[in-house]
């Protein structure tokens, strides 16, 4: 069992622009010609953030055009949040706010021996770092230049760096790094 950090960046490490549009990435490349599909076979449970959660909301027509559900994922999903969302019909939703290690615990017990997903955002993905919780970082790097935006992990990671086990191409606009986390890594 892992906790991975799979996610999409720019080439210079932003997941989303300032007003948490993902419309860059659409145009590199579909979902299904890259790791994605192999990776949520493996997924028992997911968490994201507020943020992460009301994109998909919006965006409710478009995930149930490609996926036959305004929510697409079976598996259980927390949602850390400061302020009370609405849920999604059917889906498996619990609304948790903040420490995340005993979020993490729970999430450990309905994935079973499968991997939990932090689906995003980067500063989420950050406090399960800061927490030692972190096992794995996937991501797929596009090939266009944000220049500002929201980071991928807006953390310092130096002392050891992270190790790079992997690197694949998904056609001309998509390059997946996948990463191990050194748990002395951790400041």
């Amino acid at each position: 069992m892992k906790t991975q950090y799979y996610a999409a960046a720019s080439l210079d490490g932003f997941m989303a622009t300032e007003d948490d549009s993902l419309d860059w990435l659409f145009p590199l490349g579909d979902l299904n010609n890259t790791s994605y599909p192999a990776f949520i076979e493996d997924v028992g449970a997911l968490t994201m953030g507020s943020t992460t959660y009301e994109w998909m909301r919006r965006h409710a027509d478009k995930v149930a055009a490609e996926t036959g559900s305004p929510w697409p994922y079976n598996q259980p999903a927390w949602i850390f949040s400061s302020r009370p969302l609405p849920s999604i019909e059917g889906a498996n939703i619990h609304f948790v706010q903040g420490d995340v290690r005993p979020v993490h615990a729970e999430m450990r017990k309905a994935a079973d021996s499968k991997n939990i997903w932090i689906v995003g955002g980067g500063n989420l993905a950050g406090q399960f770092y800061d927490a030692g919780l972190l096992d794995e970082l996937i991501v797929q790097v596009g090939s266009v230049i944000l220049k500002k935006g929201k980071p991928l992990l807006p953390r310092r990671v130096l002392d050891p760096p992270l190790s790079l086990v992997s690197v694949q191409q998904f056609g001309s606009g998509l390059a997946e790094l996948r990463y191990v986390v050194s748990k002395s890594t951790i400041a």
